[in-house]
């Protein structure tokens, strides 16, 4: 039986690297989106608002969402007149991974595994309904 991107490959240390990155920091889809956007624009530094109007999302459904990728080193946020202000965390290590999601992202079955973990994340982690 062959083994999935998330669940090991011939890339283990790539694979445990970018499964512990699904699991302890993009572990919603608006997250993921939200990673893509920042890779795909790794110089945007913007508020909330404006990421929202960009990714199509509503504010206070991105809000929290961007502070937790703040809490965990993905992103970082700058108080500026009273505004947060988002951009991409610039550790190497933290692109690095995000490089390698995203390059795993475009890979079919990598993403229907992605997707199930996230499923699976969400069912049984507290007091989050999908």
């Amino acid at each position: 039986m062959a083994r999935s991107s998330l669940t090991g490959s011939t890339q283990d240390k790539i694979d445990e690297a970018i499964r512990d990155f699904l699991r302890n920091k993009v572990n919603s889809f608006i997250k993921w989106d939200l990673v893509r956007f920042f890779h795909d624009n790794p110089h945007t530094r913007d508020t909330a608002e404006n990421i929202a109007r960009y990714t199509g999302r509503d504010a206070a459904a991105i809000r929290g969402e961007l502070n937790d990728l703040v809490h965990v080193n993905v992103l970082n946020a700058t108080e500026v007149s009273g505004l947060l202000i988002y951009e991409l965390a610039p550790d190497d290590k933290t692109r690095k991974i995000i490089d390698q999601f995203m390059a795993a992202c475009h890979d079919r079955q990598f993403r229907v595994n992605a997707i199930h973990h996230l499923i699976e994340g969400m069912r049984f982690s507290s007091g989050q309904d999908f």
